[in-house]
């Protein structure tokens, strides 16, 4: 699947991936490999649990999150979504080799 890159330059992150779209704050980070990667692993997990579920389980991730480590940035961190994405940003076959629901 090739994403949709779109500029935003309001964006509150570097990169943020919204189905089907991956937004980025300027146009340098288009060619960003790891960024990239690390949007298109999101754009999987969002497509494996009906998007807007996993918007959902995000949510919930995190506030739970925040509430355990009373941290925005920790808590971010520890989403599950963002630690695989983290882990695999430069793995770029890892997409190839994913398995369904990991």
């Amino acid at each position: 699947m090739r994403p949709w890159i779109v500029v935003w330059s309001k964006l509150p992150a570097s990169g943020m991936a919204l189905f089907p779209f991956i937004l980025v704050k300027n146009h340098a980070l288009k060619t960003d490999r790891s960024l990239i990667n690390h949007e298109q692993i999101h754009l999987r997990q969002q497509l494996e649990l009906l998007v807007i579920p996993f918007y959902v389980f995000y949510l919930l991730n995190y506030l739970i999150n925040l509430l355990r480590f009373r941290n925005h940035h920790q808590a971010y961190l520890q989403i599950c979504f963002e630690r695989e994405a983290f882990a695999n940003e430069l793995d770029f076959d890892y997409l190839k080799q994913r398995k369904l629901y990991r």
